[in-house]
């Protein structure tokens, strides 16, 4: 099955995660966790997050808690998932990070709601 796009091709942002940034960039945990289905897996450098409530927690904790904000910079669509590309910032402990700190989103979204997200700190360019 060929993919629809070449590959690196950048996309428009899909409204599913223009909705995820926008709540993550107000800080609204209502409108973050509306975007998420039921039993999503959220995967945060290397931690699992199962569920609505899990995900809740860990929203609360590292994305509201940190006043974490990203700014999308790519965005590649893959055989129906999405790759995201975000300068983020916030305040978390930053000692030993890059400036800015760049992260991959990896969003599987189904039903226009994500079913899964594995956000990681790529060593290279998508």
């Amino acid at each position: 099955m060929k993919s629809s796009v070449p590959p690196n091709a950048p996309v428009a942002l899909p409204p599913l995660l223009a909705a995820y940034v926008g709540a993550t960039n107000s800080f609204d945990l209502e409108r973050l966790l509306a975007t998420f289905a039921e039993d999503a897996l959220v995967n945060d450098q290397l931690r699992d997050y199962w569920g609505k409530p899990a995900i809740r927690e860990w929203a609360k904790r590292d994305i509201i808690g940190e006043s974490l904000t990203m700014n999308v910079t790519k965005v590649i669509s893959h055989y129906g998932n999405f790759i995201a590309t975000a300068n983020v910032d916030g305040n978390y402990d930053k000692r030993g990070l890059p400036d800015p700190l760049v992260l991959a989103f990896y969003f599987t979204p189904l039903s226009d709601l994500i079913v899964q997200l594995i956000i990681l700190r790529n060593r290279y360019d998508i």
